[in-house]
């Protein structure tokens, strides 16, 4: 387990991977009693779909891939959509934190490699999540600053460009075969690390590194455990 060459750089989605992204249990709390029980799992489900839907089309800020997100999960499940429960979830992102042990192994994994952020969150959100990882990253860069979301294959290529490496030279961390690793897979990064928290199902054959406790993220940079 672990990786042949050192990489110039380690780069991260963040939000899922890094940052406990409870977009699920805001949009419960936001709607409240509006949100019937039994069609509650059936709406965040189709949500999820459509998040990812309105992500890859046209660029639009994510406030607006929230707000039809929801407006259209919504509708799907015969409610009323209300732009202002829309944008109090939006707006609630900025005050999440990471996942248990996150802050602790990327400071671990920086004493051996430069810290890269590649998130979906438009430019603002990203650098207070960032903050709120407590953990130095070299470059965050945006979905705003790209233009548009992963999976598009444009954010791999633009992140190449700023970086100005190759796809051999970075490894990649993600929580997310649909968002990000078949993505990397395709524009030819070989090293990649799955963190599987148990929201997606494992796609081995994309050939990375699966784990489940982030501790054992700087172990497969040749880092000794604490």
């Amino acid at each position: 387990m672990g990786f042949d060459v050192k990489p110039k750089f380690a780069t991260f989605d963040m939000n899922g991977t890094l940052i406990n992204f409870r977009i699920n249990d805001t949009m419960r709390e936001v709607l409240g009693d509006r949100l019937p029980a039994e069609v509650g799992d059936e709406f965040l489900r189709i949500c999820k779909a459509y998040r990812i839907d309105e992500c890859t089309g046209a660029y639009q800020p994510f406030h607006q891939v929230v707000a039809r997100s929801m407006e259209r999960a919504l509708r799907k499940v015969g409610l009323e959509y209300r732009e202002d429960e829309a944008r109090a979830v939006y707006e609630r992102i900025p005050t999440w934190g990471p996942h248990p042990g996150v802050t602790e192994a990327l400071n671990r994994l920086a004493e051996a490699v430069p810290l890269v952020i590649i998130t979906n969150s438009d430019t603002a959100h990203a650098v207070r999540l960032a903050e709120n990882l407590k953990a130095p990253f070299e470059v965050i860069i945006s979905a705003e600053e790209m233009g548009m979301y992963k999976p598009r294959l444009g954010t791999f290529d633009y992140m190449f460009d700023k970086l100005g490496v190759t796809p051999d030279e970075l490894v990649h961390v993600s929580a997310s075969p649909m968002y990000d690793l078949r993505s990397a897979a395709i524009m030819g990064i070989e090293n990649k690390v799955y963190v599987d928290r148990g929201w997606e199902h494992d796609e081995h054959w994309l050939g990375y590194e699966r784990i489940t406790d982030i501790a054992d993220l700087p172990v497969l940079f040749g880092l000794p455990r604490p």
